[in-house]
């Protein structure tokens, strides 16, 4: 549990690991405060009524001081010049959270907290004070829209920024006071003793969230974690879920029913139908789940330059095509599979949201959804599978720019999400829960479902399959081996004597080409279908291979392996890439439920259960090699002195981004048992 009052008078060392979660020693009269220790960053999670709060002290050779809240995905920033000796931030007071008035004497919710660092001089480069999309875009891209900038007036011995929203609604208030060493010129130069020490207060007039926690989050937790349990608590409100913090301190859709599919053994009923209340009532008009929402300043930014007008109602963002295909799924485990979402699903479904009842919502998805899958039925050609959206280079969770190597045709959405909507669609109608909900139209669509799943089930995935010889299958593992640093040896022995290697491409190119890389989103189809014992074969030689033969690595599960593609693809797939030989938790938490759920199967043959057994036990031995990085929400690895390291995503020169510290769908272990009596990794 969170340590309470008078928890921190007796601390006087406070132990952070390199990429531990500890719960504080600081003591706040009934505040939930937790630290985490990733990489350069101190990350510090507070919530406490109407205050939450994630402070993110960066250290290093840039440093910066940030603190983000959930209420309106708003925040505040300092970033400073680059410092020639990189130095870690210390809190050198418990943090408190507040509330005080701003310029207008309207609430402003927040924190307060001091810090301490052993460096000669920080030199001011930008505060900027807005919505955490502005930070972000100012973190990744420099740049600033004119419109929020925020200038620093002289406040005691210290600076103050403060301003309202851009509609004249609360805004903003970050404040720096000086309390060992002086402020100088635009710089703060340390005190006699070489260290500096800053009181901050930081704070937020954005409407807050209603905590969800406790027993109406989690209801029977598999897994004692405790800081898995912080994040999620962090994450959690009745009006939704967060993706992350800091960078996406906000609801998106996959996010939200990825997290929900995966937690639901433990989570309580009210948290399920939060993930679920969230998503129907963000659809479109045509039934599209809203990817991610831009809302508080974010949603004025986007009106003053489509209308004009300084209007702050949610923008959502429907330009992914696999986030459609998950509600039906998610909805057939929770209420035709679980008996506790079976006794309320009529209840849900009748119940009214902001427009319409839950079950009308639903039914809008799941026309859209039958809309899509019917040109692929009537003409199976890679032409009418689900592409990518017209000038989108992104469309899954591989959302970067080099995600999907280029294609257009993803492999998740096509072979395994299609097909698992579809068949979630029928189990649905069948129950008779959508009765009221339905149209003449809709009657007739049914009818046609059994064609619809048996094109999708039997001819889709045939169009990803990559075959290569063993000639060619070695070849390509010693060229990548070499061209990663790594040994090739443990890959090459896991190969068969001969016969060559077969894997699904992670996606197709808009001709239709397999794009030649490994992937893990094979466990889709763990989690989502009954693959035949070949098929089980298959995706457990690409989960639990040693790379580059496979995914497996000690540092965990990467999501990429591109030793067969083309050189100026394979670049774009490295470890410094978001989407490249990385490790994400959650895809690691995929493949464990998939294998216990096809362990779970009667109609496997006993050579093939031991055979995913053994790929099961593999992976849950790289899954605990990384237990201190499992919380947050990917990292990379470094190779050297004939092992492979563990490096938090964000330190390294030539990485892409920023890992976030608490990440939703990373959180899922509380609800994922490692197994027990499993045949033992070879």
């Amino acid at each position: 549990m969170p340590y309470r009052a008078g928890a921190g008078r007796h601390c006087r060392h406070w132990p952070l690991g390199a990429a531990a979660l500890l719960l504080s020693c600081l003591g706040v009269a009934h505040a939930e405060v937790h630290l985490r220790r990733e990489g350069l960053n101190l990350n510090v999670f507070v919530r406490q009524d109407a205050v939450a709060a994630h402070l993110v002290l960066r250290g290093g050779s840039e440093p910066r001081l940030m603190t983000v809240f959930p209420a309106g995905n708003s925040g505040v920033a300092v970033w400073f010049e680059p410092v020639p000796r990189a130095f870690d931030w210390a809190l050198a007071a418990p943090v408190q959270p507040i509330s005080q008035p701003d310029a207008h004497g309207r609430t402003l919710h927040g924190v307060r907290f001091r810090v301490r660092a052993n460096v000669s001089a920080l030199t001011f480069r930008r505060a900027v004070l807005s919505s955490v999309r502005v930070l972000r875009d100012y973190q990744s891209l420099g740049r600033v829209p004119a419109a929020v900038e925020a200038r620093p007036v002289a406040a005691g011995s210290g600076l103050r920024w403060a301003r309202d929203r851009l509609d004249g609604a609360p805004g903003y208030w970050l404040e720096l006071q000086v309390l060992e060493g002086r402020l100088r010129d635009g710089r703060i130069v340390a005190g006699p003793a070489g260290a500096i020490t800053l009181e901050v207060t930081a704070a937020s007039g954005e409407p807050p969230l209603t905590p969800l926690a406790g027993a109406e989050l989690l209801q029977r937790p598999v897994q004692d974690d405790e800081a898995a349990r912080a994040a999620l608590t962090f994450l959690s409100y009745r009006e939704k879920f967060l993706a992350g913090s800091w960078r996406f301190d906000t609801y998106f859709g996959r996010d939200t029913l990825l997290s929900v599919r995966l937690l639901l053994p433990a989570l309580a009923p009210a948290a399920v139908e939060t993930g679920l209340r969230s998503v129907l009532e963000r659809l479109s008009a045509q039934g599209e789940v809203a990817h991610e929402e831009d809302i508080g300043e974010f949603a004025i930014l986007d009106h003053r330059r489509i209308d004009g007008s300084l209007s702050a109602a949610p923008v959502y963002d429907y330009k992914m095509i696999d986030t459609d295909l998950l509600l039906a799924p998610l909805a057939q485990a929770w209420w035709l599979d679980d008996a506790r979402g079976r006794s309320r699903a009529a209840a849900f479904l009748a119940a009214p949201l902001a427009e319409g009842r839950a079950g009308e919502a639903l039914m809008r998805n799941i026309r859209h959804v039958l809309r899509e899958a019917a040109p692929f039925a009537r003409e199976p050609s890679f032409a009418h599978l689900l592409a990518l959206k017209a000038g989108m280079a992104v469309g899954q969770w591989r959302d970067s720019e080099d995600g999907l190597g280029g294609g257009r045709y993803p492999y998740d959405v096509n072979a395994v999400l299609m097909p698992a909507a579809l068949r979630a669609i029928q189990a649905l109608e069948r129950s008779g829960l959508l009765a009221p909900y339905l149209t003449a139209e809709d009657r007739t669509a049914f009818a046609d479902l059994p064609r619809l799943i048996a094109v999708w089930q039997r001819q889709v995935r045939p169009l990803f399959l990559v075959g290569l010889t063993d000639r060619e299958a070695r070849a390509g593992i010693i060229a990548h081996a070499a061209a990663r640093g790594v040994p090739a040896g443990p890959a090459l022995h896991a190969l068969a004597a001969e016969g060559g290697m077969r894997f699904y491409a992670l996606a197709l190119d808009a001709q239709g080409r397999p794009v030649p890389v490994q992937h893990s989103d094979v466990g889709f189809a763990l989690l989502f279908d009954d693959p035949p014992p070949d098929e089980l074969i298959l995706i457990a030689d690409t989960l639990a291979r040693p790379f580059p033969a496979g995914l497996l690595t000690p540092a965990g599960l990467l999501v990429a392996n591109a030793a067969w593609a083309p050189a100026p693809m394979a670049a774009r797939f490295g470890p410094g890439a978001y989407h490249g030989e990385v490790v994400w938790s959650w895809q690691q938490a995929l493949a464990a439920a998939g294998f216990a759920r096809q362990l779970a199967r009667p109609d496997l043959p006993a050579a093939i259960r031991h055979r995913l057994g053994q790929a099961q036990a593999c992976l849950w031995q790289a899954i605990r090699a990384g237990a201190d990085m499992r919380g947050s929400e990917l990292w990379s690895w470094r190779y050297g002195d004939g092992h492979y390291r563990i490096a938090p995503f964000g330190t390294g020169g030539a990485d892409a981004d920023e890992a976030n510290a608490a990440q939703l769908w990373s959180t899922v272990y509380l609800a994922i048992a490692p197994p027990s009596g499993a045949p033992a990794c070879p």
